[in-house]
């Protein structure tokens, strides 16, 4: 897509899509990245309204509170800087203090972030910059602490260190990008004299794309599954027809493509990214190179779901997506064969399903430039993701052995575990609150920050909810903020992991909230639904749940409240 065509979706009907508050701050003219975001909105169901600010006015907008910056009350705050003011910046200072120029950019990089923060929490998307060899020193320059190209790698590296300590600062990585395409691609030096614009017409799309990466992961839409085919797609060659030993995998020849592509599957599946196996395959030998080929980078355990058969792969995926629990936009489905993908296309149309190359050896560098599973966050209950739901799936089959519902969750032998929000739990909270769409009554976005800033309010009581069974332990599944108002306590926050599902664990939430209604002289509850695309499903949970509709909100007394019955042990913690 080039950006005539972004120009062109500007003129498409956005009214169905839900709206995105952004601001654009730069140092030089962002008109044409205004309009290449507005209109790649259109091809993900978004529509960005985009406060632009005078180009110039990064800091004369951020440092006023009063500002039209947040009169705006954006979502996100972009801040685009560009490497041709900032060598504009190093080479006007003078040669003795050129060494200390990174880290006088830091500290501005971080004085803005704390006054944006301050003003609004809001999010924050901040330029990294490319590296241009500006061939004052040559390559002498990477030995010299003074140089241009020194002085960009320190800023570049201190802004990955910056973020860590900023929650709801997230990098742009144009250097990057750059990298990836080219420099020579990514600007138009002629345009950057003649209109202060810096990046190139075609390199727009390539940043609007990357900018509502970062912005969907930071609402919550990201990719959470890999459904993977076997035969020519994990390995060379069909393991049915050609045997175990002929199967291509390893270090040698067309092999060595299928195990750099199993490494980087393994990398994402060690980030969170769940795993399924979805093959048309007898499922003994479709098992066999896992379990017996020793150049198998990726191994059964790595797999939440394995569909060997040989039914419908829709129908498999329907069934994966079924013990899940999740969207089928959150999925992606890999295959060699155009035939499987179309047919997937079809009859899934919400999954994503790139267009493999023909050559196993440029799959991995296609799907890196896709960058299908942006992240906001990662805690370490990512990495026992696939655990996890490998844990569901035997649900799933045991769940099948009873007659009734309640025999079923009388024999998982549920412990819910409830304690107010402590620090250790601070990260996954906080990643609840921005990846959480179904069972999620007001999809308000929390960062770090915010939650320990809740966390030690005085206004606010919390509460968190893990769930374990016999088969394992979901983690921290369930989320409350209280807010303390007058004779009343604002649920600001429920959700629940979709994981948990049908087993009764908001009817517990619901018992604690009234009692912690209950501990703070409270008489009511009072709730609010705020509709999103995705959070249909708990439209009507306040009324089943026993509230009374009072205009816009919910409210339930609770002096008269009676816990419905459910087959969870609670532990206080």
């Amino acid at each position: 897509m080039n950006f005539s065509d972004l120009r062109k979706n500007l003129k498409r009907d956005f009214t169905p899509f839900p709206a995105v508050s952004c601001a654009i701050l730069g140092d030089s003219a962002t008109q044409f990245l205004s309009e290449a975001l507005r209109g790649y909105g259109y091809e993900i169901k978004a529509k960005f309204d985009i406060y632009e600010a005078e180009f110039g006015q990064i800091e004369q907008e951020v440092f006023n509170p009063s500002s039209k910056l947040f009169e705006s009350n954006p979502d996100f705050i972009i801040i685009a800087r560009s490497v041709q003011k900032l060598w504009r910046d190093f080479a006007s200072r003078e040669r003795t203090r050129q060494q200390n120029f990174a880290v006088d950019h830091l500290e501005k990089a971080k004085s803005l972030f704390s006054a944006i923060r301050s003003a609004r929490p809001t999010k924050i998307i901040y330029f990294n910059f490319p590296e241009v060899l500006d061939s004052v020193f040559g390559n002498y320059a990477n030995n010299i602490d003074s140089s241009f190209l020194h002085q960009v790698r320190k800023i570049n590296l201190g802004l990955m260190n910056v973020c860590m300590d900023f929650p709801g600062v997230s990098v742009n990585d144009v250097a990057a990008l750059s990298t990836l395409h080219g420099y020579g691609f990514s600007v138009d030096e002629k345009l950057y004299v003649n209109a202060d614009m810096v990046f190139s017409l075609d390199f727009l799309p390539v940043l609007a794309k990357n900018l509502a990466d970062i912005i969907q992961a930071g609402k919550g839409y990201f990719k959470k599954c890999l459904i993977l085919d076997l035969d020519n797609t994990l390995w060379g060659g069909v393991v049915g027809e050609d045997g175990l030993e002929k199967i291509q995998i390893g270090h040698l020849g067309t092999g060595k493509a299928f195990t750099e592509f199993q490494l980087w599957i393994k990398q994402l599946k060690n980030r969170g990214i769940i795993l399924a196996v979805c093959s048309k395959n007898d499922d003994v030998q479709a098992r066999e190179p896992f379990e017996k080929h020793p150049d198998m980078v990726l191994k059964l355990e790595d797999f939440a779901l394995f569909c060997a058969n040989w039914e419908n792969k829709s129908d498999n995926i329907r069934y994966i997506q079924s013990v899940l629990g999740i969207g089928f936009d959150s999925m992606v489905f890999l295959d060699d064969s155009r035939f499987e993908r179309n047919l997937v296309r079809t009859q899934i149309p919400e999954i994503t399903v790139p267009e493999l190359p023909e050559d196993p050896a440029d799959y991995v560098a296609f799907l890196r430039l896709q960058n299908l599973f942006e992240t906001a966050s990662f805690t370490k209950e990512d990495e026992q993701r696939s655990g996890q739901y490998r844990q569901e799936a035997q649900r799933k089959i045991a769940q099948e052995r009873f007659v009734s519902e309640e025999d079923y969750l009388r024999s998982l032998e549920m412990v819910s575990i409830v304690k107010p929000f402590d620090a250790f739990s601070v990260p996954r909270i906080a990643q609840l609150t921005q990846r959480s769409n179904q069972f999620n009554l007001r999809t308000v976005r929390y960062s770090e920050e915010d939650i320990q800033s809740i966390m030690t309010s005085d206004r606010h009581a919390t509460l968190s909810f893990s769930l374990a069974d016999v088969y394992g332990d979901y983690g921290l599944t369930g989320v409350v903020i209280l807010e303390k108002r007058e004779h009343a306590l604002f649920i600001d926050t429920w959700i629940m992991s979709c994981r948990v599902l049908k087993r009764g664990l908001e009817l517990c939430m619901l018992a604690n909230m009234v009692e912690c209604a209950r501990l703070n002289n409270a008489g009511l509850l009072v709730g609010e639904y705020i509709p999103t695309p995705k959070n249909g499903m708990v439209k009507n949970l306040y009324e089943t749940m026993g509230f009374r509709q009072d205009g816009s909100q919910h409210v339930l007394e609770t002096a008269g409240f009676v816990e419905k019955k459910h087959l969870i042990r609670i532990v206080k913690g």
